[in-house]
């Protein structure tokens, strides 16, 4: 038999036999969404927003605009502070209506 044949055999047996891993590549695990941020968003486009806290990344705003494209929200604006103090004090309201 030629080397090469059993060379490429070979292979196919251990690519076969070896262990299926689930896990990701490094790269996708410790990549942050945001990358960079922006100050100033419409606050009228905003259709939603999403919170991201991961162990890897700092705390992530990610805005969906009405127009269907996502940006990165920089979380220490003063209006996006306003509006998390805002919504934490209405919870805080209605879980005490409900007590």
């Amino acid at each position: 038999m030629d080397l090469k044949v059993i060379v490429i055999f070979a292979l196919m047996a251990v690519v076969i036999h070896a262990p299926v891993s689930n896990a990701k590549p490094i790269s996708l695990v410790e990549r942050c969404w945001c990358r960079s941020t922006v100050n100033t968003v419409p606050q009228r486009s905003i259709r939603e927003l999403k919170f991201l806290h991961t162990p890897n990344c700092p705390f992530q705003v990610i805005a969906k605009l009405k127009n269907y494209k996502e940006v990165c929200i920089n979380p220490e604006t003063k209006w996006l502070q306003q509006f998390l103090r805002n919504a934490m004090n209405k919870m805080k309201k209605a879980q005490q209506q409900q007590s």
